[in-house]
């Protein structure tokens, strides 16, 4: 059975099975997860098999980011994967299972579990960029507002005399996680992606803080130099 025949029993399985927790974790994110796994992969000896299985089943299970067992998600995640594996797809080769359901447990931010597997790595980096960039912008506004976050701070927007806290501020996620992805990603080319998509992020900051001035034809250059750090 080919990588693509996979493919499609996965994308088969999960448009009948799954009911995604948010808009940022439906079909179509797993679909460019793999996608952009396919890039990061190339010319390395990996196993495409594992990292098409973990792109597809990573966010099978995904406790909503304000839910104090967040953190636990992607352990839940891999343990169901091995369940469907076992029960809907018997013929899926089980030595491979292992591999899966680690680069599903590593692939979360807030689990802290580290890559141990070059494939691990991928499927943690694929995922990450799915966080910066233009997708990555429309992501965390969609996720914030369907837990009732505000868009940002109308007083303080860049948290310039608070605290941040992205579970009251849309825009604080910005710097209190997107911009630090840059730094966690485990492939040379991943880095390079990120660096670049972050650096969108920061465009993104300078020319919402110039319209919140007032200014909608510039960005704000003070904002690029106070920021642009995280991104590079």
């Amino acid at each position: 059975m080919t990588i693509n025949d996979w493919q499609h029993r996965f994308d088969v399985w999960i448009r009948h099975h799954f009911n995604h927790a948010d808009a940022a974790h439906d079909v179509s994110h797993f679909r460019r997860v793999w996608k952009t796994a396919q890039t990061l992969m190339q010319g390395q000896q990996v196993d495409a098999l594992v990292i098409l299985t973990a792109c597809y089943f990573h966010d099978i299970v995904s406790l909503p980011k304000n839910h104090p067992q967040r953190h636990l998600s992607s352990v839940m995640a891999a343990q169901k994967t091995a369940d469907v594996l076992g029960k809907d797809f018997p013929d899926y080769p089980q030595k491979a299972v292992p591999a899966v359901c680690h680069a599903i447990e590593a692939h979360s931010f807030s689990a802290g579990i580290a890559a141990q597997t070059l494939e691990a790595k991928i499927v943690q980096d694929a995922d990450r960029l799915e966080s910066l960039g233009a997708i990555g912008l429309a992501r965390v506004f969609a996720v914030s507002g369907s837990l009732g976050v505000a868009l940002f701070d109308g007083d303080d927007p860049f948290a310039a005399q608070r605290e941040l806290d992205d579970r009251a501020y849309a825009l604080d996620h910005f710097r209190c996680k997107l911009l630090k992805l840059p730094a966690t990603m485990q492939t040379e080319k991943g880095r390079e992606l990120a660096r670049s998509n972050a650096d969108f992020l920061v465009h993104y900051m300078a020319k919402l803080s110039a319209e919140l001035q007032g200014d909608f034809q510039h960005i704000d250059d003070d904002v690029l130099r106070r920021f642009g750090s995280h991104a590079l």
